[in-house]
């Protein structure tokens, strides 16, 4: 056995000995380190009802209610409605959490609540995890198999679709909307990260709604641009273009990229937040795809939430990892495994961007050989 192996297991055992936790309690030494240890054990044990605190703070409008002005307590319960009981309950919580703050007799927003204002990808994200919650409620039967058919696997409508292009836009509306909100935040650590001026014309493959081209557009005026998704979700694209001043300057393709050839033409083609949704056949299908669209020496822009990504470790293997297991396909995967599948599509070995907040999204970018 590997000398870091016995290591470990000296510390699990020393650690899970009930006579150790004691003395580690008692300790100076080790009494700050068991108190963490508590704490983010604690932390994990009652994370749902944080986020259930969260998720009634957005539900009940308390966050714009305190960006106008600090409130009293009495005021804040009459705009929410609810009992002075309820509302001193719920405004413990959130200064617990820092989301709120008291500030004398009154309250306002806390750190936490004040970076929502003005954020409404976050916001609507929280809107929409009662889906996930409700399909975590067993998660031993999603992890077996035996949950059948969720919430948000019906919210997705494309993920089990057996003939993705035949969705309609009744299915497609509420799922574009919460995309169309994170995208603009996606679409500031691309343009951070990225030149896109050194290219001729950019098709964003799988772009929804086009909050991610029109983005885009306000930023780099001179880039021609192309929209390729499902026929119900480019409509809604054209709609946005329509009301943007864009319908020129935006071409707008229905399809499936999993059956219908892409529109060739473009020297960049961008794959944002659309491969970790997929597992690994259907992702090969789409590089492949995307590989003959592109002529040789085009540019690939894949950006997403990667495996691996250092200090955020459990938002793509906790929290995207059982996200998509609920959702029916997909997973996050490391740059590593990204290049493998690259270089099976067609794709030179890709260069991993920094980006500002890798937490929200990470960015490789690969030529077509």
């Amino acid at each position: 056995m590997r000398l870091s192996h016995r290591l470990s297991a000296l510390r699990d055992r020393l650690v899970s000995n009930p006579r150790f936790q004691a003395f580690a309690e008692r300790f100076p030494l080790t009494r700050p380190v068991a108190r963490k240890r508590a704490r983010a054990l604690f932390d994990l044990c009652s994370g749902f009802v944080y986020s259930q605190v969260l998720f009634a703070c957005v539900k009940l409008g308390l966050f714009p209610l305190l960006a106008k002005a600090p409130l009293p307590h009495d005021e804040i319960a009459r705009a929410l409605d609810l009992s002075p009981e309820a509302t001193q309950r719920l405004l413990d919580a959130a200064v617990s959490l820092e989301l709120v703050e008291r500030r004398g007799d009154d309250y306002g927003l806390g750190s936490l609540g004040a970076a929502l204002i003005g954020n409404p990808a976050v916001v609507a994200m929280i809107e929409h995890h009662h889906l996930l919650y409700a399909d975590l409620a067993d998660p031993v039967a999603l992890l077996r198999g035996e949950a059948g058919e969720g919430a948000l696997a019906r919210y997705w409508a494309y993920a089990g679709a057996a003939s993705p292009a035949e969705v309609s836009v009744a299915q497609v509306t509420s799922y574009t909307g919460l995309m169309a909100a994170s995208q603009p935040m996606v679409a500031r650590q691309v343009i951070a990260s990225y030149d896109l001026k050194r290219h001729r014309r950019l098709m964003d493959v799988g772009g929804g709604s086009g909050a991610f081209l029109a983005a885009v557009a306000r930023e780099v005026p001179g880039l021609e641009l192309a929209l390729f998704d499902l026929p119900a979700v480019a409509e809604q694209a054209r709609l946005r273009f329509a009301r943007e001043g864009l319908s020129d300057r935006v071409s707008v393709h229905g399809g499936s990229f999993f059956g219908d050839p892409l529109p060739e033409g473009a020297d960049i083609i961008s794959l944002v937040r659309i491969v970790h949704d997929h597992d690994d056949g259907p992702v090969l299908t789409l590089l492949r795809a995307v590989r003959r669209a592109l002529p040789t020496g085009g540019m690939l822009l894949l950006a997403e939430p990667m495996a691996g990504t250092p200090g955020a470790e459990s938002v793509a293997d906790a929290y995207f990892g059982f996200y998509l297991l609920a959702m029916g396909s997909g997973r996050a995967r490391s740059p590593a495994e990204l290049a493998k599948l690259l270089e099976k599509s067609g794709f030179g070995p890709p260069k991993l961007l920094p980006t500002p907040m890798p937490l929200i999204t990470r960015l490789l970018i690969s030529q077509a050989v």
